[in-house]
């Protein structure tokens, strides 16, 4: 097997490996027990969250976390479920049930192949900032709000899905707090918080999971208290990693399997959307650590193969996890060994010690996962944003809305809309016309001095300079600028010097243009163009149009052209 296909499949893994050495190794194991040992409040809090279960939170971790390292593009990179996914697991399970989560994470793994396969890691990095913003705090948010039931033990049996009827839920149970959950869940933050001051290495996650589930153990078994609801007590608990198996489908009368598919793509398209720029950024972050530099197109294979294979055991839709990451960095870890690593040991862990999870209070589970929602919410960079253009705030904003009130695929879709939009009307409002009637400087706007004197333009000649790309949404304002500047030349030069492309719309414009002035006995010339336009408008027959001759290559050619143009019109 070759180590590379094509360019696109390189996994970081088989590289490595080639200078590898036991200091390297030595490295990687401390880092990778560590990394294990955080991820395990971590993947059993996600599973739970996300409407599965402790087991299937392991399980992901365990599967997908071993595949996004030997399989993927960076080298520090640690895969997992994260908390990213919650919102949209837990919808296409209430929709979908099990199976259609399967199906839909399948679907994902493979749209994430087919990105980069086809080469699209880079692009994937091109979603605007306020858009990631966006839906990442609406996301924290989400997390936040399915929490309070555990957390003030509600006791609510089903709570809706929803947000505004989940908080409504929450305030008409006010009255049936439970002060010993509570006190437990507080007790569970305020640990976590702390646990930094003493330990930067030992994650607060796992200091308040085994302090808090000891105590409630002791206050159960000796102290008669009761009332703290366990993992246990909800949960079957994990005894193995489960065989792999394939769920049975359950379909409406008259449903086929197609349709099923039709009905889970966008929720799979929203999952491989989210697990690709997670693990993107996650890399890029990574690689400013450890300066490398990560392939994003064998990352996404790679992280597309993870979820092809992990719903087959049970497992959930996975990525890379930037805490998880940069844990494994801070302790050494440098190399993909230190994820195959840790995937062991959260495989030890589900093997040994898996009866042990029953202990842990939701309580305790709440208090983490807020935590999580917080560190998630990225409350900062949104007062920073808002000291920002107010078109960039205000796709945050309704990314952020959306991600809450609605899903995470309308607050993608609509927010990639807006910011598409934005950046059109920037670009348009970037792109300047100038007309130029009497002289014109050939120097001018550029960086250096030509020192020479300004041209004259012919009486009867008009030049207009485009300063930007020619595409669709300034073809309306050139339109525009030429009804106010009038009909009464002999020639008309556009000056294009400044123009980097040109597109379909551009051309239409341009051809219109010459067609239009050929009526009324006036000739079109183009100036400065560049060879990467030049060759555009030849490809679609522009030359023809206006002549071949008429496009040239700099504005003294061009306005002695036109000057040849008047001279014969007055003959």
């Amino acid at each position: 097997m070759k180590a590379s296909i094509k360019g696109v499949f390189a996994p970081r893994l088989f590289t490595c490996l080639k200078d590898y050495n036991k200091s390297k190794f030595t490295t990687d194991i401390m880092a990778g027990i560590i990394v294990g040992i955080v991820a395990i409040p971590l993947a059993i809090a996600f599973g739970i969250a996300s409407g599965v279960g402790p087991t299937e939170g392991l399980v992901t971790a365990i599967i997908a976390g071993f595949i996004i390292s030997a399989f993927g593009g960076t080298k520090v990179q640690i895969g997992g479920p994260t908390g990213a996914f919650i919102v949209i697991i837990y919808g296409i399970i209430q929709q979908h049930g099990l199976s259609g989560l399967m199906i839909a994470t399948v679907m994902a793994g493979i749209i994430l192949i087919i990105m980069g396969i086809s080469k699209l890691g880079n692009i994937i990095k091109f979603v605007p900032y306020p858009v990631i913003v966006g839906f990442t705090g609406g996301i924290a948010l989400t997390i936040f709000s399915t929490q309070m039931n555990d957390i003030f033990g509600l006791g609510i049996e089903k709570v809706p899905a929803d947000f505004i009827n989940k908080w409504i839920s929450y305030f008409q149970h006010l009255g049936n707090i439970n002060w010993l959950a509570l006190g437990v869940g507080l007790a569970s933050l305020v640990i976590i918080i702390i646990t930094p001051k003493f330990s930067k290495k030992i994650p607060g996650s796992l200091v308040s999971i085994i302090i808090i589930t000891l105590v409630v153990w002791i206050l159960k078994n000796y102290f008669g208290v009761t009332g703290i609801q366990t993992i246990g007590d909800i949960y079957e608990l994990p005894s193995g990693v489960p065989m792999p198996s394939i769920p049975e489908l359950t379909m409406k009368e008259g449903e086929t399997i197609f349709n099923v598919i039709q009905q889970l793509f966008p929720a799979a398209f929203t999952i491989a959307m989210l697990g690709a720029i997670e693990s993107l950024l996650s890399a890029m972050v990574a690689d400013g650590v450890i300066g490398d530099k990560h392939d994003s197109n064998t990352e996404l294979v790679g992280q597309g193969i993870a979820n092809v294979v992990t719903p087959f055991f049970g497992g959930i839709p996975a990525t890379g996890a930037i805490a998880r990451t940069m844990t494994n960095i801070n302790n050494g870890g440098r190399t993909p060994i230190a994820g195959i690593i840790h995937a062991i040991v959260l495989l030890l862990v589900l093997l040994f010690l898996g009866q042990l999870v029953g202990y842990i209070p939701m309580p305790c589970l709440a208090g983490v996962l807020i935590i999580v929602s917080y560190n998630m919410s990225g409350w900062r960079t949104f007062k920073s944003l808002a000291k920002n253009p107010k078109s960039d705030f205000a796709v945050l904003l309704v990314t952020f809305v959306l991600t809450v009130i609605f899903d995470l695929t309308i607050a993608i879709e609509i927010g990639l809309l807006l910011a598409i939009v934005l950046f059109l009307k920037r670009t348009n409002e970037a792109s300047v016309i100038r007309v130029f009637k009497d002289e014109i400087d050939p120097g001018e706007n550029l960086d250096i001095n030509l020192h020479e004197e300004k041209l004259t333009i012919p009486e009867g000649v008009e030049v207009y300079e485009i300063d930007g790309p020619y595409f669709f949404g300034i073809a309306n304002k050139f339109d525009e600028i030429m009804k106010q500047v009038g009909d009464n030349s002999k020639v008309r030069i556009i000056r294009m010097r400044k123009v980097p492309f040109i597109d379909s719309t551009g051309i239409h414009n341009l051809e219109t243009l010459c067609l239009q002035s050929k009526k009324e006995g006036i000739q079109v010339i183009l100036s400065g163009v560049n060879k990467h336009v030049r060759a555009t408008l030849e490809k679609a027959g522009f030359d023809k149009v206006v002549g071949a001759d008429n496009i040239c290559s700099n504005i003294n050619e061009a306005l002695q052209k036109s000057d040849e143009y008047v001279s014969k019109d007055k003959k």
